[in-house]
């Protein structure tokens, strides 16, 4: 595949440097997270071809970098893993520390992408999801990623539902979130390993994914717009149950 998102393609560069068969770089110089590009591929000896800039003017990455025709990276996806290592440490986590994502046919790339920057940002332990009915993990989909998806491991079921049998095997919860959820986000209790399932953009949930979960929440409006995006109400969500990120420098407020 074809990665223009500079963040995306240092994220593969950095955890997967065999999978990047190509750099495509401008022959004259690049700034910024493309400069960081070009020095990880370097040091991973990766092949990087330069060519002169075409007359395109470019377009905005996800990464709100400038990614022209002639800037890209040619990689090989990344692998899912088992069900069973998705789940492997989910009875040794610390309480209140484990989280896991289980999306429901969602469908738009975007909001998938979107999904798993959150889950990378926040430390989500891993991702689950169909193999139909769900958007492919395509070009998009890592893009908007913004290298998140080299950080959360991710498996693709089949069947949802038994998937679930398997986490709950394993020690994990199964939360649910609907808008006739009874319980609000803010009570769902944070000492125990959650999996967060995330319904379809139109429809929510199914009603068999909904029947296997244990709790059902939603969070309550306070506006006149009743709804969230599926991105935007995940990110608040794996806020409150992963907690917020440590601050990495002393000077960060």
């Amino acid at each position: 595949m074809i990665l223009r998102n500079p963040h995306s393609i240092l994220a593969v560069l950095e955890t997967r440097p065999g999978d990047v068969l190509e750099l495509v770089l401008p022959h004259k110089h690049v700034s910024g997270a493309w400069d960081s590009v070009r020095e990880a591929a370097i040091r991973a000896k990766v092949r990087i071809s330069e060519r002169e800039r075409s007359g395109d003017t470019g377009r905005k990455t996800p990464g709100n970098t400038i990614a022209r025709g002639n800037t890209f990276a040619q990689v090989r996806e990344r692998s899912p893993v088992s069900l069973s290592k998705l789940f492997e440490n989910a009875a040794t986590v610390a309480e209140g520390s484990g989280l896991w994502l289980a999306l429901d046919s969602i469908q738009d790339p975007h909001n998938v992408g979107a999904l798993f920057r959150s889950a990378a940002f926040f430390g989500v332990q891993g991702l689950l999801m169909t193999v139909e009915r769900s958007a492919p993990l395509t070009e998009t989909v890592y893009d908007v990623a913004s290298g998140g998806i080299e950080y959360v491991p991710f498996c693709q079921v089949t069947n949802l539902q038994q998937a679930f049998k398997s986490a709950k095997d394993s020690g994990l919860w199964i939360l649910g979130t609907s808008e006739h959820g009874h319980d609000d986000y803010l009570g769902v209790k944070r000492d125990r390993p959650w999996l967060l399932v995330l319904g379809n953009e139109e429809s929510g949930m199914r009603r068999l994914t909904e029947e296997n979960c244990d709790v059902l929440c939603s969070i309550r409006p306070n506006g006149q717009v009743t709804s969230l995006n599926v991105s935007v109400a995940a990110g608040i969500l794996i806020s409150r149950l992963a907690g917020s990120p440590k601050l990495g420098n002393s000077d960060q407020k």
